[in-house]
């Protein structure tokens, strides 16, 4: 089995592994500004791509296939699937404005086209191939996967975790490692590595009485969040503890969307009582949900264009608002540069916050002992090769990797090819 990583390599974001040059898993680009895009591929246009979820780090870029030769058939779950069409117009709409256009609108209808709706634990072959695929519940947001691919004329496996969460959240129930198969070869996500996440239940307390403490000052919080999966926990967590927000952005859209699909959450009820409490607002009436101390919900959690610049914009020299971001900021984003310069950039600006900027680890990633557990579980098994990717420290995860397990431990560079026999 021949691998090429095509992005994802020692860095958070644009993952893409290019298997056999017939089989894409992820094909996706970097949240940054401009968006950092995974390698083309080179000579023959992949048969089959695998979406592991709809983030737009694994899934942005797969409309762009579609106009090469050939368009691949597309596998991913059927909630996935409504996802990467909502980004893929979203990211047309958001590059027309920003000047850029990697895809239209009928690479992303064909993208539809070519698409087949997979479940959970159904094993089918691969287009025009010897390989079997399977999906596996990954707990990371409503419909995302790890994949287990199996060429059947070599008798060689490949597990690929995607995006993965250990622990049941709010809106997810956790992935269940005990239930993949083994495999020969892993692919690892790294985004935690050396790094735990702190108790959630304590980590909802400080938040929500930062959140409190800045209403009863006066002030407006902001808090930024990814429109799929985090916006919806956000949301939930505030009406438990009896907070209404306001909630602006794609969170609303696909709030809608996940409305649809009850089985790919751990409690829909109360995603949807959440929601009833909630107010929702739009460009005509932000105004609205800043004339009184309130908790705003909106996108981009990274803080890299949508509503959430018109925010920072009005409250950046208030002391009394603060802006609580809820999740990892990739380098080279808004968020990253908030919390290291105490700065944003909006419409070519340089926008200083004067604003309380505080960071939470709401994660819906594997913790640093969650995924060395991963890759215990999987060496006992006997895997023989492991990649590390989706992380800044992939060489260090590599490196214990090797010291403990004895096995073959890699962190691959951008457009590094192996073959593994």
């Amino acid at each position: 089995m021949k691998l090429k990583f095509l992005g994802g390599c020692n860095e958070v974001g644009r993952s893409a592994i290019l298997v056999d040059d017939t089989i894409l898993i992820d094909y996706g680009m970097k949240p940054s500004d401009p968006p950092g895009l995974p390698l083309e591929v080179e000579g023959t246009v992949p048969k089959s791509v695998i979406v592991s979820h709809a983030h737009l780090d694994h899934s942005g870029m797969v409309p762009s296939l579609m106009d090469r030769g050939k368009a691949p058939e597309v596998y991913m779950t059927s909630v996935t699937t409504d996802l990467t069409l909502l980004l893929g117009r979203d990211t047309i709409k958001v590059g027309k404005e920003e000047g850029y256009l990697f895809f239209t609108e009928e690479h992303v209808q064909r993208m539809v086209e070519r698409t087949h709706a997979v479940a959970y634990g159904e094993r089918l072959t691969l287009n025009g191939s010897d390989y079997e695929c399977e999906l596996h519940n990954a707990g990371h947001i409503p419909g995302s996967s790890s994949v287990y691919l199996r060429k059947e004329s070599e008798d060689v496996s490949l597990f690929y975790t995607g995006d993965i969460k250990m622990g049941v959240t709010r809106l997810m129930e956790s992935a269940s490692p005990a239930d993949f198969p083994p495999s020969d070869i892993l692919l690892i996500e790294s985004t935690y590595f050396n790094r735990e996440h702190r108790d959630r239940v304590e980590q909802e307390r400080e938040f929500i009485d930062s959140i409190r403490e800045t209403i009863d000052s006066g002030g407006n919080a902001i808090v930024p969040c990814f429109a799929i999966g985090r916006t919806q926990e956000i949301v939930m967590i505030l009406h438990s503890y009896g907070l209404t927000p306001y909630v602006d952005g794609m969170g609303l859209t696909v709030f809608n969307l996940f409305r649809n699909y009850p089985a790919f959450l751990k409690d829909a009820d109360a995603m949807n009582d959440a929601f009833d409490g909630a107010q929702f607002v739009n460009s005509r009436s932000r105004k609205k949900a800043l004339a009184e101390p309130s908790v705003i919900v909106t996108t981009a959690g990274m803080l890299n264009g949508g509503p959430v610049l018109y925010y920072l914009k009005k409250i950046h020299g208030d002391p009394r608002g603060k802006v609580l971001l809820t999740g990892y900021q990739i380098e080279g984003t808004n968020g990253r540069r908030l919390l290291e310069e105490g700065c944003v950039e909006t419409n070519g600006e340089l926008v200083k916050v004067s604003a309380g900027v505080e960071q939470y680890d709401f994660s819906a990633h594997a913790g640093d002992s969650e995924l060395k557990e991963l890759v215990a579980q999987f060496c006992k098994r006997g895997t023989e090769v492991v990649f590390m990717v989706h992380g800044e420290h992939t060489e260090e995860f590599a490196a214990w990797t090797r010291d403990n397990f004895g096995c073959e431990a890699i962190a691959p560079s951008l457009g590094e090819e192996f073959i593994i026999e």
